[in-house]
């Protein structure tokens, strides 16, 4: 180069670099795709080390929770290298602690059985998935289950120690639990256990639910023991369990189930309480409580504290099914429980379930009031159920004779204790009879005049000793075994599924024809036993009518008009009433009929004779009567009306 600027060949030396970087630039540079390519991975090294990040403060909270639990280093360092690898898993073990090794496993079923029931256990969750009784069926005939696993909950809610000062909710429902059982089966008077451990780290710690089961009963003995649990679940917060269920269709139909079905309860007070059965609704304890139990129509399923009651703070609710959303189940119950816990090292909790019948005779065996759920009437209707009806009904079950042979019996022995009451309302009735001409008299006498014809009327009875309330009083003293046979029949378990005649189930109405479309208020079907029942009660209001004929006066004519109308009207509502109802119920009441129609065609026929009657009657008028205290009284007043009558008059 010279002092001057830029030679020739300087300048071409320039030219000719320029253009081979130039080249040497084209040929290197990278194409669009591994533009992208190296995006994409500067991308991915990039989320490595975000993951990386997290893993490493994730590992550090782990070590520092287990370190303030108390678990074993090893094994957090096994569960965090074999099962917790990723980011999600590592996230199971900080929301479950030592618990987190129990979200892992297979699903395994046991069975718990005897002669009666055949209990089915979970491994997840360590609970009862279903109950079968051995001895019933559905009515379709298939075996009968209380509830099935994937309609039903039963999970423990366990409030432990997070290790940072705070508390963490764990739900055993999610957890697997270990046994070293298999499935056992018991029979006569031996019992069988099945243990189910939560382990929480080690195997010093766990919490176990031990199932226990007798041959030939109902009763599932349950225990809930914590072991070395003392600084892992939380001091002051009981035990919280949730059970509930949908109860499945056992029956013909489900809005019989319905109104039959409801929670019950009982206060450690001794005090039973339930939820109406066909309300739907929610109820909070008031008090501790000693059992709750999940009433189906004849059969339910109770959690029994069998030393120390339920907290006070516990609720239970029924949940309607709207009707025609599923036939396979009828109502929800729901109870959420409070089991105390005190916080030791060592706890165990003792319970009892009851899967079986409503049948009176279990429930009372029992011993602790499950026999009061069984829906008799309340009132005096309960106790004529409980102290009459029930014992006869027993005692005459005990013989293994048909049912319907036995409700046959059952109406002779009512119908025949009653019989007394039947002869003495014929006899009020035989003598307003015999005193009718002479009441048309006194009406003709006394013309419009309404206190002078009752002043006379009363004067007429006192004198001949008839007392017009004398059929009355009968009449109430047996209404209320009327009713409560009404209660009785339902709430009856030995009805259900027992044949008689026709009617292939005593508890549900006998259909001999199904009519293909649906009646308001009468249903799809014909009754045979109701519309039989309906018939008689025709005969038999006609049979009282004639008793009745003989009151007379203005009264007499408003009972007659009266009578002829509920001759027609009464049977057809009691076919409608009846129609879907027990034909047991049916069956009785038909009986009852024609035997009250036979009693007063004997009595009539053979007992009353009306001339001797009337002779008698005569007699007595010659006869110094003394005034009653009460016909004193009435005397008086009709006299002191017509006094009252007469000073209006003269003004």
């Amino acid at each position: 180069m010279s002092a001057k600027g830029f030679d020739k060949n300087s300048l071409i030396g320039l030219v000719l670099i320029g253009a081979i970087l130039l080249v040497f630039s084209y040929m290197t540079s990278p194409t669009e795709e591994e533009i992208k390519a190296k995006a994409e991975q500067d991308n991915q090294a990039k989320s490595k080390q975000e993951q990386v990040d997290k893993n490493i403060e994730t590992i550090t909270e782990v070590n520092s929770i287990g370190s303030s639990i108390n678990v074993d280093q090893s094994i957090t360092e096994t569960v965090i290298s074999n099962k917790l690898d990723s980011a999600k898993q590592l996230e199971t073990l900080v929301k479950y602690g030592g618990f987190a090794k129990a979200t892992i496993g297979d699903k395994k079923e046991f069975t718990l059985e005897n002669e009666n029931v055949k209990v089915t256990l979970s491994n997840k969750g360590g609970r009862v998935s279903s109950v079968q009784l051995k001895e019933f069926q559905t009515y379709d005939s298939l075996p009968l289950f209380l509830f099935h696993e994937d309609s039903s909950r039963f999970n423990i809610e366990l409030t432990t120690n997070d290790g940072l000062g705070g508390t963490r909710v764990v739900n055993t429902e999610n957890l697997f639990f270990e046994t070293e059982n298999r499935s056992v089966k018991v029979e006569g008077q031996s019992s069988k256990s099945i243990s189910m451990k939560l382990y929480y780290g080690s195997k010093d710690s766990y919490l176990e639910y031990k199932y226990t089961l007798k041959g030939n009963s109902y009763l599932v003995d349950f225990e809930l023991n914590s072991v070395g649990l003392d600084n892992v679940l939380s001091k002051g917060f009981p035990y919280y369990v949730n059970w509930n269920m949908f109860t499945p269709n056992q029956e013909k139909t489900i809005p019989n189930q319905q109104q039959k079905s409801t929670i019950y309860y009982k206060y450690s007070s001794g005090d039973i309480d339930y939820i109406y059965e066909t309300k739907y609704e929610k109820e909070n304890m008031e008090t501790s409580v000693d059992w709750i139990m999940f009433k189906q129509q004849y059969f339910n399923s109770t959690l029994i504290a069998t030393e120390q009651p339920f907290d006070s703070d516990s609720d239970i609710e029924t949940i309607e099914i709207p009707e025609g959303k599923t036939p396979n189940y009828v109502q929800g119950m729901n109870a959420n429980i409070t089991i105390p816990y005190d916080g030791g090292n060592n706890e165990s909790f003792a319970m009892q379930y009851y899967f079986g019948p409503n049948r009176a005779q279990n429930l009372e065996d029992i011993g602790i009031g499950l026999d009061k759920t069984l829906d008799y009437g309340w009132g005096i209707f309960g106790w004529v159920n409980i102290y009459l009806i029930r014992p006869v009904f027993d005692f005459l079950n005990s013989f293994n004779i048909s049912i319907g042979i036995i409700i046959l019996l059952l109406t002779l022995i009512i119908k025949s204790l009653l019989f007394p009451i039947t002869w003495k309302t014929y006899l009020s009735s035989a003598k307003m009879k015999v005193l009718k001409p002479e009441i048309e008299e006194l009406k003709k006498k006394n013309g419009s005049d309404k206190v002078k014809q009752q002043q006379a009327t009363m004067s007429l009875y006192r004198q001949t000793g008839v007392n017009p309330l004398a059929g009355c009083i009968p009449m109430l003293i047996q209404m209320p075994i009327l009713f409560a046979l009404f209660r009785f029949f339902p709430a009856t378990f030995d009805l259900r599924q027992k044949s008689f005649l026709w009617a292939e189930d005593l508890s549900t109405y006998d259909s001999i024809y199904d009519l293909g479309f649906n009646i308001p208020m009468y249903g799809d079907h014909i009754s045979l036993f109701t519309l039989m029942m309906a018939i008689s009660m025709i005969f038999y209001t006609k049979a009282n009518s004639q008793m009745t004929a003989g009151m007379g006066g203005d009264s007499g004519g408003a009972m007659a008009a009266q009578m002829k109308m509920m001759t027609y009207l009464m049977p057809i509502m009691m076919l409608f009433f009846f129609n879907s109802y027990a034909a047991g119920l049916s069956l009785y009441y038909l009986i009852a009929n024609v035997i009250t129609i036979l009693q007063q065609y004997v009595i009539r026929t053979w007992i009353v004779d009306e001339d001797k009657l009337h002779a008698k009657i005569q007699a007595n008028k010659t006869k110094k009567k003394k005034k009653s205290g009460f016909g004193a009284k009435i005397e008086k007043r009709l006299k002191d009306a017509q006094n009252l009558q007469e000073k209006r008059k003269k003004k």
